[in-house]
């Protein structure tokens, strides 16, 4: 029996669904997950000791390959000294000036566990800073499971939103306005609506959740015109993007600036941890200063800083992200040109070290778009990949991400692989 499916059906017994996060479960492409023992470089090892060019790296956190040892070693040195004080830490400053000095956006910065809790606490941030409740989000776009953001759009996309998670009371979703990516007229209307009432609008400035989406200039130009207009506070969740594409993130990439910011994945280097900061004057909002409450026994824990701490230094070295947009571009370009050579319905794109692959002729540009594609020729070739020993992330809605491990050959190997697969595809 295999040891992947002997240690899902153990799971099911003791935790719901067999996963700690639902899309580990498979679902969206069935079969059994891998259970992972090992990671080095960039791959990793299931439990049936089967080997896998890895383009998930923990959705995104391992940008300098799993296990790097400046990383593992900054981490076994702090274990050394003690794994929790719930105090302040001499590392905990170190990070946060690190953080501020090159995101500039940010003049104080919160360290918190998780990027759900570093957007739930910019949030009410915003709220307590604005004296406003009105929330706006946009369709696709995950900023994790707090109540105020598990949200769909209602009878229409000026209208408050609906619950989309049982649990989430439908009162507390109706302070959310969800709207469509990309769409800049829908942005201008809502605010012209209820702009008085708009404490904030949170956005993925590279949507990475309904697979990769990336904004027109013309989009956040508008978003950072209208909420500077109506007093709002915009935050870029940057929990995906953030020294993923590019090291001044996102908003350094298309030059927008936000009142705030938030952070996870790679600032933690494999470990929980996230962040959220911006402008001073809101950040002193935060208790003890001010009168907005945020707290967590575990915030900046000296492990999840030391690998941070590490991971931050790795990647400012000369030519780190040439060579990591380099790579996640030569991917794309190789997998759209083996499907075009077998006239399969496929396209792909890159932004720093994070890509989409797409089962649609056109590379999608809104949520819409991205639901009509192909969903079970992706799924097909999910499998066909794993199965040949690449490992995708397991859904056609989410982004894929390259590290810094991936070399030349690893990318000509995915190639060769996903070839055959389209190849395979056309014979029938």
């Amino acid at each position: 029996m295999s040891r992947n499916l002997d240690l899902f059906t153990r799971a099911q017994q003791t935790i719901p669904g067999g996963v700690n996060s639902p899309v580990r479960a498979f679902g969206s492409v069935g079969g059994t997950p891998r259970f992972i023992q090992r990671g080095q470089g960039a791959r990793i090892w299931d439990s049936d000791d089967n080997s896998y060019l890895d383009y998930v790296g923990s959705w995104g956190p391992i940008i300098v390959g799993h296990a790097h040892p400046d990383v593992v070693r900054a981490v076994q040195e702090a274990t050394a000294r003690g794994l929790s004080f719930g105090a302040p830490t001499a590392a905990e400053v170190e990070l946060a000036e690190e953080l501020v000095r090159l995101v500039p956006s940010m003049d104080m910065v919160r360290l918190v566990s998780s990027g759900t809790e570093a957007t739930m606490s910019a949030i009410r941030l915003a709220r307590g800073f604005t004296g406003r409740d009105t929330l706006i989000k946009f369709e696709g776009c995950y900023h994790g499971h707090s109540d105020s953001l598990l949200v769909k759009a209602g009878s229409g996309m000026l209208t408050f939103g609906n619950p989309s998670s049982a649990g989430v009371p439908a009162d507390l979703a109706q302070h959310t306005l969800v709207l469509d990516y990309n769409n800049p007229q829908q942005l201008r209307d809502a605010f012209a609506r209820h702009g008085d009432q708009i404490a904030c609008v949170i956005i993925e400035p590279v949507a990475g959740n309904m697979n990769l989406i990336r904004p027109t200039t013309e989009f956040l130009q508008t978003l950072r015109t209208l909420c500077t207009q109506h007093g709002s506070v915009l935050i870029f969740d940057e929990v995906m993007t953030g020294f993923r594409v590019g090291l001044g993130s996102a908003q350094g990439l298309f030059g927008i600036t936000p009142d705030l910011s938030t952070f996870g994945k790679v600032i933690g280097g494999g470990m929980p941890l996230g962040a959220f900061g911006g402008r001073r004057e809101i950040m002193q909002k935060i208790a003890p200063l001010g009168p907005v409450y945020q707290a967590g026994t575990l915030s900046g824990n000296p492990l999840s800083v030391a690998a941070g701490l590490a991971q931050l230094k790795l990647i400012q070295a000369p030519g780190f992200y040439e060579q990591l947009s380099a790579t996640a571009q030569a991917l794309c370009a190789g997998l759209t040109k083996a499907a075009q050579a077998h006239q399969v319905d496929f396209c792909a794109q890159a932004v720093g070290g994070m890509f989409g692959l797409y089962f649609r002729r056109a590379i999608p540009g809104n949520y819409a778009e991205v639901m009509s594609c192909d969903k079970d020729a992706f799924n097909r070739f999910f499998h066909a990949m794993l199965d040949a020993g690449h490992y995708l992330a397991p859904s056609a809605f989410e982004a894929g991400f390259v590290c810094a491990a991936h070399t030349e050959a690893d990318i000509a190997s995915t190639l060769a692989a996903a070839g055959e697969i389209f190849a395979r595809s056309t014979r029938g």
